[in-house]
């Protein structure tokens, strides 16, 4: 007989990158393995389009409302749950209410995941007036009553054992066989300078821009940003590719080069390294300011690099624009790096035995 796994998200399945590269791409795994999946995400898709757009106020209450609805309905299907994995958080604002009845009321154990710093304040700037709803003080609460923690990264798991001994570090992961499949063009031209992610990430280019300005008068290249809105920055080789999940893969692995500039904020220190493990998963040699779980996961000069400041910036960047050779080498060694360590593969059996708890 199979075992239910009830899963409860924030976001509609398949959207949101914390989602399909923390647990989503697993699922498939998990039902061939003996587990019956049922997903429940707080937003409806409706909800979830108008979310980080300006206005449309209403329109967001009344999903919310809706939501909450929904996710009381639920708790009178958790009692036969075998077990209960929450990532991040049951209701995206208000207290805990439900982690607290699962945990307190219906004694269920839950696994709680979370891959972000997401017990301190960051907001995109269409829901700055509401921020306040989302309760960041109740994570620690989440992670008490939880019966184990998954935390994507050493930085999480040491906030986490705070209130819960139960801890285990499984970095967000990178599907090899079936998504992240391809491999850059080292002889391309010209090289194309990437970076992906949404637009409330984009100000951390802002780093590297000054470079850029000063290179595109000595060498020829493109730096190509996708994203789901297009860039403002004053740039001759700048070029926007909308983000669209059916051409994610080919269209980041028109990169020649990938890279992840970071402020060294306590925010930063939580993120998993996502945007660099994308791209050595697909042979870009990758360049990485030394943040976080970066300095983990890359060794300077072998798998990638690790720069922090604008002339270290500017040399990597001109060594990789000008040498073919250290960019495949440096590209392919990144890539072995994601196989056997960060890669769906090399993490299926530990997620197997958390929620086999």
């Amino acid at each position: 007989m199979k075992k239910s796994l009830y899963i409860l998200a924030p976001y509609p399945f398949g959207e949101a990158p914390s989602q399909r590269f923390r647990f989503e791409q697993y699922l498939d795994y998990f039902e061939k393995e003996g587990f019956e999946i049922h997903f429940h995400p707080f937003l409806n898709e409706k909800t979830w389009q108008k979310l980080y757009k300006n206005g449309s106020a209403i329109q967001k209450a009344l999903g919310f409302f809706s939501s909450f609805l929904k996710r009381w309905v639920l708790l009178f299907k958790l009692p036969k749950a075998d077990m209960i994995f929450i990532h991040r958080e049951t209701a995206q604002i208000g207290p805990p209410v439900f982690e607290w009845i699962i945990a307190k009321v219906l004694r269920k154990k839950y696994i709680y995941d979370f891959d972000d710093a997401i017990w301190l304040p960051n907001y995109s700037a269409s829901n700055a007036r509401f921020h306040r709803l989302k309760a960041y003080w109740k994570i620690k609460f989440c992670i008490r009553w939880a019966h184990h923690i998954s935390a994507g990264n050493d930085y999480l798991a040491d906030y986490a054992r705070q209130y819960n001994k139960n801890v285990t570090v499984i970095p967000t992961t990178i599907d090899t066989e079936n998504h992240h499949n391809k491999q850059t063009d080292y002889k391309s031209l010209p090289v194309k300078i990437g970076w992906t992610g949404t637009h409330t990430t984009m100000h951390y280019i802002d780093e590297i821009i000054p470079v850029l300005q000063k290179l595109e008068k000595s060498h020829e290249f493109e730096f190509v940003v996708i994203s789901n809105q297009a860039p403002t920055y004053d740039l001759k080789s700048l070029r926007f590719v909308p983000w669209k999940k059916e051409t994610e893969i080919k269209d980041l692995a028109q990169f020649s080069i990938g890279v992840m500039p970071l402020r060294a904020d306590k925010w930063s220190e939580g993120k998993c390294g996502f945007k660099g493990l994308q791209y050595m998963a697909l042979g870009i040699p990758s360049v990485l300011s030394p943040v976080g779980v970066n300095n983990k996961i890359i060794e300077h000069g072998k798998n990638g690099f690790l720069v922090a400041s604008q002339i270290e910036w500017e040399k990597i960047l001109v060594d990789l624009i000008t040498q073919p050779n250290l960019r495949e080498k440096t590209g392919l060694t990144g890539k072995e790096t994601v196989i056997e360590q960060y890669s769906v593969i090399s993490q299926r059996g530990n997620y197997l035995t958390l929620i086999n708890q």
